[in-house]
C-alpha cells in the first residue's frame, strides 16, 4: 500500500478494506488491468475470475461455452465467484456477463463493494480489438456486440453503488478514480 498518507489509498476506511472489491462492467472496460493495479496499491491481493474459472475446468472459458453452452458457464462461474468472495478480502476482476447473473450479482452486492467501470463503446471497442479471446465477438462486428449488450447490461451494472469511468486516460487515472471513490463511500447496510 503506498505509505503517502495524501494518497487516496491512505484514506480509504477499515470497514471497506475488509472487504472484496469488485470490478464489474462490459467486456474492455479495463477490470483485469485496472484491478491488478488497484489491488497493489491496497496491498490487496488480486483475482480474475475468468482465470479462476478456467483454471478451475481446466479449459478456456471459449471451450466451455462451445462445448457446454454459456448457462453452464454462469452456473461454474458463480460457484467460482462465491469461493472467492469466501476467501481473505482481495480486489476480484469479474467477467462482463458475471453481474447480469442475478444470483452472482446478489452475492456480489452483499459481500462485496462493487465498482462498475464504465467505458464508451469507442474506447471499449479499440480495447476489445486487441485480443481475440472473447466468445461473445465471434464472428461479429465488436462494435454491434457491443451496443446490444450495453443497452442490456448498463442498467443492471448500475446497480452497482459505484460507478467510475474507464476512459481511454492512462489506467493509473482510474485506478485513482476509484480510490477517491472508495475513500469517499459509506455503505449504510454495513454499519450494523
Amino acid at each position: 500500500m503506498s505509505r503517502n498518507p495524501k494518497s487516496p489509498a491512505a484514506a480509504i476506511p477499515a470497514s471497506i478494506r475488509d472487504r472484496s472489491i469488485v470490478l464489474v462492467g462490459l467486456m474492455g472496460s479495463g477490470k483485469s488491468t485496472i484491478g491488478r493495479r488497484l489491488a497493489q496499491r491496497l496491498g490487496m491481493r488480486f483475482a480474475d475470475a475468468d482465470d479462476e474459472i478456467e483454471r478451475a475446468a481446466g479449459m478456456t472459458i471459449s471451450d466451455i461455452f462451445s462445448r457446454f453452452g454459456e448457462a453452464h458457464f454462469r452456473d461454474g462461474e458463480r460457484r467460482v465467484i462465491a469461493r472467492l468472495l469466501a476467501e481473505k478480502p482481495m480486489v476480484l476482476a469479474t467477467g462482463g456477463g458475471a453481474f447480469i447473473n442475478e444470483e452472482t450479482r446478489a452475492l456480489i452486492l452483499k459481500d462485496s463493494v462493487c465498482v462498475w467501470l464504465d467505458a464508451d463503446i469507442p474506447t471499449l471497442v479499440e480495447r476489445v480489438g486487441r485480443r481475440s479471446h472473447r466468445p461473445l465477438l465471434k464472428d461479429r462486428d465488436p462494435g454491434e456486440v457491443l451496443r446490444e449488450l450495453a443497452a442490456v447490461r448498463n442498467p443492471i451494472y448500475a446497480e452497482a453503488p459505484l460507478r467510475v469511468s474507464s476512459a481511454s486516460t492512462p489506467h493509473d487515472h482510474t485506478v485513482r478514480a476509484i480510490l477517491e471513490a472508495l475513500s469517499k463511500w459509506e455503505d449504510p447496510l454495513w454499519k450494523r
